[in-house]
This record gives structure tokens, sequence and C-alpha cells, in this order.
């Protein structure tokens, strides 16, 4: 509520609520995104809507062949659908399909340029590269396929790998 009373300042905020909800986006008749929480509440107020997941998100990318290529979950979100944008919280969890993993306190999901980004710390694992990678900033497409860090501040490889000529 804390997010909602510094958007919408006003006590005349309408709002409604749901439980176990899933929202299905299509684009051209193709379903491309799938949206899951336990609880959601939508408020509205002078014609402005915002959607928030207080019990937190379970977001599926999906391909042209209805099969997942990422997901994303996270404690906390808030959906601005006039910017067309979720801010994810708390617990940011970005997954792939090669298992490469991203995490975070904050994400934003721009739906309109289909892309993920933040300014906050964050750790990407990359476990068929026995990579950890860690910054500040971040930038990827939805579906987590091509990413960069800002600002990387310190890597961790694999150990096997510096020493394997060491006896």
């Amino acid at each position: 509520m804390t997010d909602i009373e510094r958007i919408i300042p006003d006590s005349n905020i309408k709002i409604e609520k749901a439980r176990n909800i899933e929202m299905i986006y299509s684009d051209s008749g193709m379903v491309r995104v799938i949206v899951k929480g336990p609880e959601m509440n939508r408020y509205t107020h002078q014609g402005e809507s915002y959607d928030e997941f207080p019990a937190g998100l379970v977001v599926e990318f999906l391909d042209n062949y209805q099969r997942p290529k990422s997901w994303l979950e996270a404690d906390y979100a808030l959906r601005k659908d006039a910017e067309s944008k979720i801010i994810v919280k708390e617990n940011v969890v970005l997954y792939n399909k090669r298992n490469e993993k991203l995490e975070t306190d904050e994400l934003v999901w721009d739906e309109i340029e289909e892309e993920l980004y933040t300014n906050k710390l964050v750790k990407i694992t990359q476990p068929a590269l026995g990579d950890t990678s860690i910054g500040f900033g971040f930038r990827a497409d939805q579906e987590f396929t091509r990413f960069e860090i800002k600002k990387r501040f310190s890597g961790i490889k694999n150990i096997e790998e510096y020493t394997k000529d060491i006896k």
C-alpha cells in the first residue's frame, strides 16, 4: 500500500481484489507471456490503474511454440498500466533455458520494449560457463538470452579452469 500511496496520494482510490490470478499476454493470437500470482489488488483513481501483487508473482515468457523461454519470480510486484511496466521487488530471480540465473532486489519489466532492467546490485550465475558475475545495473531482453551488466565490479570464475595446469 505504501508504493500505491506514493503514486496516488488521494484517499479516493477504488480497490478491486482478486485471488489466484492468471494474466495472459498475446500478440497476433499467440500467447507470449503468462503472469500468475496468489493475489492481486487493482487500484483505480481518475482513470489510471495500478495492479499490485503483494504476495508476489511468477512470469513465464513463451516462445512461438508456447514453451517457456525464461521465468521471472518476485515476492512483490506493481504494474503501472499507463506505462506498461511491472516493477518487481524482493527476492527477484530471473531464469532462462540455459539455467542462467539473475538475482537482484528490484527489476523493471518494460512490456512494450520487451526488456528487463535495473540500476541495483545484480548477481548472474552461468553454470555452463562456470561463471558468476556481480555488478550494478543490468539490461536484458525479456527472454534473458542477451544481457549486459552496466558496472561489473567482480567476477568469480571457475577455480578448476585457472588451476588445471597446477599440480
